[in-house]
């Protein structure tokens, strides 16, 4: 058996339990919560319990900023595309790429050229 701050081992213990058996008031009520403090202390805990399959909501104050989700139940692409679109953040395109474009050759470099020092020059141009 190891040996160390064992004590300190069960305090951490209780306080990550006391973590996930709180609840959020309102909309995510049926969300575990936890505090940033508590997030932080007990961090270890917290993604134990989200690989497990729970989601918890991180509050600031008693407001919830973030929450902790496992990784299968991200949103696909599309699916969030859809979203921002409807809160007017983005607006999708309409036409297909512009294959003129695409199809020209890029530019050359002169022989012995950095593209690095071509980019940078470039910038400075632009910046003028």
């Amino acid at each position: 058996m190891p040996r160390g701050n064992t004590k300190a081992l069960d305090s951490a213990a209780t306080a990550a339990q006391g973590i996930v058996q709180r609840f959020c008031n309102g909309y995510s009520s049926h969300m575990k919560s936890a505090t940033i403090t508590e997030a932080k202390n007990g961090l270890s805990a917290l993604i134990d319990r989200v690989r497990a399959g729970e989601s918890i909501v991180i509050t600031d104050r008693g407001i919830p900023v973030a929450v902790l989700e496992p990784a299968t139940t991200l949103v696909d692409v599309e699916d969030r595309l859809a979203r921002l679109e409807r809160a007017g953040v983005i607006r999708r395109g309409t036409g297909g790429p512009p294959l003129e474009l695409i199809m020209q050759p890029g530019p050359r470099l002169p022989e012995g050229a950095s593209l690095l020092e071509a980019l940078l020059e470039e910038r400075r141009e632009s910046n003028r």
